[in-house]
């Protein structure tokens, strides 16, 4: 029977440089032949997915749900409305707290961002156990991507999500506070260290959109397998028939896994596939 796999992206199909491994691009390479289909389901947009060499895929669930894609046919995308890009924008600019505005057409930042997200980025690297050079190479590649915006530039009618770096964790506490309808989320470093927050349409989820997927191809929830590494992920667990947790992962989703593979510089999502017999 074949299965629809659906494999967050960093940390678990990259490593946190940002490279595929060649084990796990041989693992999905082998698996789409055997007849399988293989998603990405992550926080990123399709923006900053493009920019990265990620091998043939069947599609996308991008922006933790805000985006689904098959085949380059696009089956949903749900952003934020141009009033609540305007709020968010305020309120991040405010606060002084670097923002970018995930779309589709490229990652826009603020002036915050170009002077707090190298730092920023590189604890993020640290924390996932690349050495200084390795950090600063990632936080460079990672403001590189972006596109400075000012003022009503900032207005988006495009954008999935907006992430910030949290100056403490009560920026996200606030947050939640100033955008109750929203969905907040943190993301970061090693054991869900909160470097960044993020804000998205409320109601989108990774669950949401898998959900939105399996109704569009007609395929049943028993035949799917997902693959995370972090909090972010366990969303992708509560719909999915079975589910991986990356051995560089955090605690929490580890606890939720049915099955807990090696890390994904030590070949973990191969190890995996040829565990539940995809390869």
């Amino acid at each position: 029977m074949s299965k629809i796999i659906f494999l967050d992206v960093d940390g678990t199909l990259i490593n946190y440089e940002g490279k595929l491994p060649d084990s796990a691009r041989e693992a999905v390479s082998r698996a789409r032949a055997n007849g399988h289909r293989v998603y990405i389901c992550t926080g990123c947009s399709k923006a900053e997915i493009m920019q990265r060499d990620l091998g043939e895929l069947d599609g996308m669930i991008g922006g933790n749900g805000a985006y689904v894609e098959d085949h380059e046919t696009v089956v949903m995308h749900q952003g934020l409305t141009k009033d609540e890009v305007r709020h968010i924008v305020d309120w991040c600019n405010g606060r002084h707290l670097g923002f970018y505005l995930e779309s589709n057409s490229g990652m826009y930042c603020n002036d915050y961002m170009l002077e707090q997200g190298p730092s920023t980025m590189a604890k993020y690297a640290l924390g996932k156990g690349a050495d200084q050079g390795q950090a600063q190479a990632v936080a460079q590649s990672f403001v590189g991507g972006f596109i400075l915006a000012r003022g009503e530039e900032l207005y988006r009618d495009d954008v999935n999500k907006i992430s910030f770096i949290l100056s403490t964790y009560q920026d996200h506490l606030d947050s939640r506070t100033e955008f109750p309808t929203l969905e907040a989320n943190t993301w970061g470093g090693r054991g869900e260290l909160a470097l960044f927050g993020d804000l998205g349409p409320t109601g989108i989820t990774k669950r949401h959109a898998i959900e939105v997927l399996l109704a569009y191809l007609h395929a049943d929830r028993k035949n799917t397998i997902s693959f995370g590494d972090a909090k972010i992920d366990l969303s992708m667990f509560e719909c999915c028939a079975y589910n991986v947790a990356m051995g560089n992962g955090g605690e929490e989703i580890k606890a939720a896994a049915d099955y807990v593979t090696t890390d994904v510089d030590e070949d973990g999502l191969y190890h995996a596939f040829r565990h539940l017999g995809v390869i």
